[in-house]
Formats: C-alpha cells, sequence, structure tokens
C-alpha cells in the first residue's frame, strides 16, 4: 500500500538550554546526556535522584484516609474482603500485589475476582457484585476499575456491603456513590502524580494501610511490619506496561522495581516470565517488562482468563510459577498468530478503500469490523494500524451482546472527550465507553455499526488540525561515529528508566547499506556505514522489526535512518547493534 511507506518528517526533539547547562554544571553528566535529559524536561542533576525518598507522599491523594480507615477495620476483625480485578496487566500485578500486602499484613480472609472480558465485560458490574456476596465478601475493594461502576457499586451497596474504589482512569460526570474513592484523576484531587496507574494507587493505599496498623499497634514479634519494597517489582511491571507517562514519581517506582529485580529479589512469577522471554533479570530494563513480561501476562486476558497471570504472580513456589509461565509464553504465541491473520484482514479491506478514495479524500480515520475477529485482541490490531496510518482507529470485533471496539488515537486527539462527544450528539448510540486520552474501550449495538461509524469520522475530521496528521519523528539528534560503540549504549541505559513521557534516545542519521537479508519472514537485518563514510570505520549493525510490512526493502542503497543503539548479546559476546525505528530513501544518492 501507498500508506504504509509515507515520507516523515524528522526533527530534532527542543532542548532547553538553561535545564542543558544546568546539567552540564554536574561533572558527571556528558554533554550527549545532558542534551538527552534536557529534552526530557530535566532541569538539574538532583533530578536524576530516583531513591524511595522522592516519592511524592500520600497527603494530598483524595479519599486515601477513608479508604485505609475502612481497610484497616476489615483486616482488624477478619472481615471477608474480595478484590475486583481487571484483565490486563495493570490490573493482575494490582489484584497480586494487594492480595500478597494484605496476607503479609495478617489478613487471611481475602479473595478476588477478575471480570471475564468476553463474558462479563469490564470492572465491577452488579453481576460481579452478585458473586462477590455469594462468596461472603463484606468489603469490596476494586483495583485498576471502578470509577465508571455506578451499577455494580450500587448493588454491592444494596447487598450491604462496603466498597472501596481505587482506580486511575478519567473519570465519568457522574461517579459511583462508593464509601471511599481514591482516583488522582478525580476533579479537585491534590495529588501532583496524575500518571500512576492503578497499581502506583492501589501502592499508595496499601502503604497508607500500613502506616494506619502500625500506629494502632498490630505489628509485632508474631506479625512483623512487611517492607512495601517488597512489591515494588510488580508495581514497575503494572506501570510500565499499561503505557503511563513515566513522570519523575512513575519514574521512581520504576527504576526502584527494576533495582530490586536485578538483585534477584523478584516474585517467582516475575523471574520465571523473564526466562520464558529469554530476558536476564541482572540486566532488566523497562523495555523488557514493557515489550516481553507485560505480552505475556495480557495474553491470558486476551484470550482465556486473567485467573492465570493473577496466580503466577502470586506464587511462592518457583517451579509452580515457570508452569505458569509456561502457560502465559504458549498463550501469547498464540495471541501473535491471531494478531497477524486480524492484521492481514485489516490491510486487505484498506487497500480496497484506498484504490476506491484514499488517493482523493484520504479518511480522517478508520472505523473497522469483522465477524472473525477476536476481541481479546482488537487493542493490538488498533494501535498496530495507528501506527502504520497514523490515523485514529477503532477496531470492534462481536461480543455477547453486540459488539466490542478498542480505539486508539494520536498525539493531540483525546480519543475519549471525542466519545463523550459522539455520545452527547447520540445519545444511545453507545452502549458504554471509558478510557485515557489515547486508548479507549466502548460497546455497540451491531444495527449502530454504520451510524457510530459516520459520527466518528465527523468529529475526527473536525477534531484534527492539519499538522496532527503529519508524521513527525522527534530525535535526539545524531551520533558521531566515534560514539557509535557500545560505550555510548552503556551510558544512555544508565539514564532510564525509559518509557512513555521520557522515551528512549532516538537518533537519525545516513547510511548506506552494505548487505540486506530477511529474517523471520518481515524483518531486515542490516550492514551499514555512516554516509558519507568516516575514515575506516568497521560497518555497524543493524536490525529493522516488521521492515517489509512498512516497504522498507524498497528504499534502495542510501538511507535516512531513526534508530536506537542497543547491545547485542550472542553466545557470550556483545555487538552493537541499532534498532531502526523510520527508515527513508535518501533521494538522488542512488
Amino acid at each position: 500500500m501507498a500508506a504504509t511507506n509515507m515520507m516523515r518528517r524528522i526533527r530534532r526533539r527542543p532542548v532547553a538550554e538553561e535545564h542543558r547547562q544546568a546539567l552540564l554544571a554536574d561533572q558527571a553528566i556528558s554533554p550527549l546526556a545532558a542534551r538527552i535529559l534536557a529534552g526530557r524536561g530535566v532541569r538539574d542533576a538532583a533530578d536524576l535522584d530516583l531513591g524511595l525518598q522522592r516519592l511524592h507522599p500520600a497527603t494530598e491523594l483524595g479519599g486515601l484516609d477513608r479508604a485505609v480507615a475502612l481497610l484497616a477495620t476489615a483486616v482488624e476483625r477478619d472481615q471477608r474482603i474480595v478484590v475486583v480485578g481487571d484483565f490486563d496487566a495493570d490490573g493482575a500485578t494490582s489484584c497480586a500485589l494487594t492480595l500478597l500486602a494484605l496476607r503479609a499484613m495478617g489478613h487471611r480472609s481475602a479473595s478476588y475476582i477478575v471480570p471475564n472480558r468476553f463474558s462479563g465485560g469490564y470492572g465491577l458490574s452488579p453481576a460481579i457484585a452478585d458473586h462477590a456476596h455469594e462468596q461472603g465478601a463484606e468489603l469490596l475493594l476494586t483495583v485498576d476499575n471502578g470509577v465508571s461502576s455506578i451499577d455494580g457499586v450500587a448493588r454491592a451497596r444494596a447487598l450491604g456491603l462496603r466498597v472501596i474504589v481505587t482506580d486511575h482512569h478519567l473519570p465519568p460526570p457522574r461517579l459511583p456513590d462508593a464509601d471511599a474513592m481514591v482516583n488522582p484523576n478525580l476533579v479537585g484531587d491534590g495529588f501532583p502524580s496524575k500518571n500512576l496507574a492503578g497499581v502506583g494507587v492501589i501502592f499508595y493505599v496499601l502503604a497508607g494501610l500500613r502506616s494506619a496498623l502500625r500506629e494502632a499497634g498490630w505489628f509485632g514479634p508474631q506479625r512483623p511490619q512487611p517492607s512495601m519494597a517488597d512489591w515494588l517489582d510488580l508495581v514497575a511491571l503494572g506501570t510500565v506496561a499499561d503505557v503511563v507517562p513515566l513522570d519523575r514519581n512513575n519514574r521512581v517506582l520504576v527504576e526502584q522495581g527494576l533495582r530490586r529485580i536485578r538483585a534477584g529479589r523478584a516474585r517467582p512469577g516475575v523471574l520465571a516470565l523473564l526466562e520464558v522471554a529469554g530476558r536476564d533479570p541482572s540486566r532488566v530494563t523497562a523495555a523488557d517488562l514493557g515489550f516481553a513480561v507485560g505480552p505475556r501476562l495480557n495474553a491470558a486476558g486476551r484470550l482465556e482468563d486473567m485467573a492465570i497471570g493473577i496466580e503466577c504472580l502470586l506464587s511462592d513456589d518457583s517451579r509452580q510459577a515457570a508452569g505458569k509461565a509456561a502457560e502465559l509464553d504458549e498463550l501469547n504465541r498464540q495471541r501473535r498468530s491471531i494478531e497477524q491473520d486480524m492484521e492481514s484482514d485489516a490491510l486487505a479491506a484498506l487497500e480496497k478503500l484506498e484504490r476506491v478514495q484514499f488517493e482523493a479524500s484520504p479518511p480522517a480515520g478508520f472505523c473497522l469490523f469483522d465477524p472473525a475477529w477476536h476481541q481479546g485482541v482488537i487493542g493490538i490490531l488498533a494501535s498496530r494500524l495507528r501506527e502504520r496510518f497514523h490515523r485514529p482507529v477503532i477496531a470492534f470485533a462481536l461480543a455477547e451482546d453486540g459488539l466490542k471496539g478498542s480505539a486508539r488515537s494520536i498525539p493531540g486527539l483525546h480519543i475519549r472527550d471525542l466519545l463523550e462527544r459522539i455520545n452527547a450528539g447520540n445519545p444511545g448510540l453507545i452502549a458504554k465507553f471509558g478510557g485515557h486520552a489515547a486508548a479507549a474501550g466502548l460497546s455497540l449495538a451491531m444495527s449502530d455499526l454504520e451510524r457510530f461509524r459516520q459520527a466518528f469520522l465527523e468529529h475526527a475530521e473536525e477534531s484534527l488540525e492539519p499538522e496532527m496528521l503529519n508524521q513527525d519523528l522527534l530525535t535526539d539528534g545524531s551520533l558521531a561515529a566515534d560514539q557509535l560503540s557500545l560505550g555510548t549504549v552503556e551510558s544512555l541505559h544508565a539514564l532510564g528508566p525509559w518509557g512513555k513521557g521520557f522515551p528512549e534516545p532516538s537518533f537519525d542519521g545516513r547510511f548506506e547499506i552494505l548487505q540486506r537479508r530477511v529474517v523471520g519472514g518481515r524483518h531486515l537485518r542490516l550492514d551499514l556505514r555512516p554516509s558519507p563514510p568516516v575514515g575506516h570505520a568497521a560497518p555497524v549493525e543493524a536490525i529493522a522489526f516488521r521492515a517489509l510490512d512498512r516497504g522498507w526493502d524498497q528504499c534502495g542503497r542510501h538511507v535516512q535512518l531513526v534508530y536506537r543503539p542497543d547491545i547485542n548479546r550472542w553466545q557470550g559476546r556483545r555487538r552493537l547493534q541499532l534498532i531502526v525505528e523510520h527508515m527513508q530513501p535518501v533521494t538522488g544518492m542512488e
């Protein structure tokens, strides 16, 4: 498709000069590091301190005191607590963290329920409330969900249960009538970091619970006080996997969790997931959590039941955890196969549309449905298409009660707000929806798909400014030939953790392709030389993932690359390798 290999504008990331100079004042910070950090809002060397003491205190987190008081009473009186989780990695880590911490604090009457993506839907529903009541619940605690669960909370309270909602999703205009609610994104909440994942929110709540129990004299020789640091590996995993922005507070949580994993003190389940993914725990990075561990954990919720993932994280037995990790790895293999088939189907459909109308009037977005698509994988499909075409995408699949959709947007277009506007102008069209700026979920009746498609395209057209559709790539400039080294890679890794909102450094430059070969059916392995050549420098290895899908095999010999330098470890050897993020031909060089 012509659209798959569109030329992109490569731009240098803006750098605050005063911050760069302040960073250079510290002699331990190199000019390259100062440029990179200043481009990400780091003001001075003190901002690089990611010790736990730099976490924002919980004092301004609204609803915390009430939630902690209810939990403390439940622990002290051994009341039955049922945790209502979610079917993604954030929900799984939140659930596991809660149960592990409650047990460590001396509570023995806690269990969990995770809604099934295919039958129960998202969050605390009336059916989940009934199920919890049947289990003897006295207190319901939601993690990573609940802020939109008006009916479910009402049902739980009608059954005589107390309800604590902990969530991080954007709130709807009307909130559920819970006994306590903790969410930094509630209107008027004073907590400085609005980017906490669900696992970060419940981590703060549980830390508050430990403090309250300590002050009440709950801990002693027979019931030692646990360390909250014991579960920072789970907090790091959930935070990275949920792709929330890594502001300063989240970077502290992630970095501390990574340090724990590298020191060999992670949960057996986390270590087992790293092993099946072929990652070395002693060198684990945030990218390993995001691209290797997170997808395997998510695969359970996408294809079967997230309980498999939660049990993996809860397990104290390494062999049992390894068995669960192997199950998750196999589910992830199945997920990848399903995803590839769905993407092929979607691209074939888009090719037909392109021949008819793309050249004259490219659409503002894509709203796609196929009855054969798997509803557990449509979110990944929407992400792939959004990445490829730089347009907002909503992919729908069949569900028991109609259609379920997963939406992904581009920078500048708040997808949940767009759905809110559609809903306001078309009452009853959307059965339910929720989400964030970049991602959202929704449900429709099958008969309403075409009406929704038209409304979506009209609102997207109105909301998108022309500059938002430019596929700009921000880089940290170029690297000199002598900076293409293992030492540079190691120094960059040390500046992390990297992630959304604090992106891993990438660079741009011109190269001549000396050799290329296809690997894995869709990737390119390259041998490169900087162009123009500098001295007698050795060729540089590179890997371009999904290159054939993007049309990069047609780029010719001289190319402009956006890349990340990395280390290729193989059979005890370490070699520099460039990870190609974008490739386009250099005109007039062939």
